[in-house]
């Protein structure tokens, strides 16, 4: 038990880092390599990928064609595409061979094509990646690896298990057996557990599950992995359009699929275009992607401004206004932010269904309404104690009514519209509701302050 892990730990990477570092400085590329080779293989990629490009291809040099496989498969798409780009074309082939299928096709389709093609000539496994470079990325087709176990429903137990011995798959390889007809059509999956415990003469077909979920290659990887999740599934078989087992989406795919897509929402609903962002991508990057949205927000900004700007007068004469419009706007922005986290996550999850939309947005307003109420009163209570005026109190109270309604009504039926056009109901919803309900609050306090003006000075 002295080497049981019971967390990750930052510092051991912080430690191998420095370490290594200070290795190759001393020029001990030996000891650099081991101490590299004994972290674990996602440890292992992120040392790396801290190291400077000078260190990292003193240890690239160096190491073997399993250790170099391993790195490009727990790196990131971007680094890995970059890492590979710079091996010769036969050590990429080998590299690429000892790669699980989809990892290698991820590759393989980020490099440049005189190189790919290059690549694809000298693999002696090229059979197992060309299928998969067919589809898009974000198709269960491009997520799925060829790496699997087909049995014939003919088959005996004893026979299964000598073919598994023969084959001997490695331990990527997801133990869900499934079985095909000589046409490779999906008739059922075997568990491997099933397959053990069965006497020795059981057919294989006797001991199948015929009620088996699959999806089809040009099925949406989100999908995909919604269906997995749903069911609680290790792995998921993918046919073609012909009914062919093409491969299989293994549990740590939909994981990867999982993080890109919360990554992606998370970035949008904070007007980041590009999910690949992150803290180490270059400044220059990072201001391209970013910039447009903030100037958007400038604009609306501005609309806001404008609206204040026709009730200067009334502002002049009443400056404590200036104060509260802030809450009114603000109140509402955030009643609207949670609608929208609520129904964006509702159509990222397939939960959204087009005949209840009506009743969705309607509860969304109902609920809107009376947060509104909720926190009118108290707000409004809070200023009549504070200022000695009920007027302002009223209007006070009134605005956050209307805004807090309007903010349910437009954090809810907004992302519903822009998914019912087939956009991204993530990516401009946040800027197109925080515009409403700054725009209206203020323009809803300031005319019933306007409305009130004489009871107010």
């Amino acid at each position: 038990m002295t080497d049981a892990r019971l967390s990750f730990d930052q510092e051991d990477i912080h430690n191998a880092l420095e370490n290594i570092s200070a290795s190759l400085e001393a020029g001990n590329l030996q000891q650099a390599l081991t101490t590299l080779l004994e972290l674990h293989p996602a440890d292992r990629a992120d040392t790396f990928t801290d190291l400077n490009s000078t260190k990292q291809k003193q240890l690239l040099r160096s190491l073997d064609i399993p250790a170099t496989a391993d790195l490009l498969e727990e790196l990131e798409d971007q680094e890995a595409s970059k890492i590979a780009a710079t091996l010769t074309g036969e050590r990429l082939a080998e590299v690429l061979d000892e790669m699980e299928p989809d990892e290698a096709a991820d590759i393989l389709g980020d490099l440049p094509r005189s190189q790919a093609l290059q690549a694809l000539q000298e693999m002696e496994e090229a059979e197992d990646v060309i299928p998969l470079l067919h589809y898009g990325d974000e198709t269960a087709g491009g997520l799925m690896t060829t790496s699997f176990i087909a049995l014939k429903p003919e088959q005996t137990t004893t026979e299964a298990i000598d073919y598994l011995r023969a084959i001997a798959p490695d331990e990527e390889t997801p133990y869900y057996l499934y079985v095909t007809n000589d046409e490779r059509h999906l008739l059922g999956i075997v568990s491997l557990r099933n397959l053990v415990v069965s006497q020795p003469d059981v057919r294989v077909e006797a001991l199948m599950d015929t009620n088996t979920y699959y999806t089809t290659t040009l099925t949406d990887q989100e999908d995909a992995a919604r269906l997995m999740v749903r069911y609680d599934l290790a792995a998921l078989p993918v046919i073609d359009e012909s009914g062919t087992l093409s491969g299989v989406i293994t549990y740590d795919d939909l994981m990867d699929v999982l993080e890109d897509e919360a990554t992606e929402d998370i970035y949008r609903l904070s007007n980041v275009a590009d999910a690949d962002l992150t803290i180490e991508s270059p400044i220059s990057l990072s201001i391209r992607r970013r910039l447009p949205w903030l100037y958007l927000n400038a604009l609306t900004a501005f609309l806001a401004s404008w609206v204040i700007s026709r009730f200067e007068g009334i502002i002049a004469q009443v400056a404590v206004l200036a104060a509260f419009q802030s809450v009114v706007a603000g109140l509402g922005g955030n009643t609207a932010t949670q609608s929208l986290a609520i129904i964006v996550r509702a159509i990222a999850l397939g939960e959204v269904d087009d005949n209840r939309n009506v009743h969705t947005v309607l509860k969304e307003a109902l609920t809107g309404l009376l947060q509104g109420l909720a926190v009118g009163f108290a707000a409004g209570l809070g200023v009549f104690l504070w200022q000695g005026n009920i007027y302002m109190g009223l209007i006070l109270m009134f605005s956050l009514i209307g805004n807090m309604l309007l903010a349910g009504l437009a954090g809810a039926l907004i992302p519903l519209g822009l998914h019912a056009l087939d956009l991204d109901p993530a990516l401009a919803s946040s800027v197109l509701v925080t515009a409403i309900t700054d725009i209206v609050g203020f323009a809803l306090f300031l005319g019933l302050a306007a409305a009130f003006l004489p009871y107010l000075i």
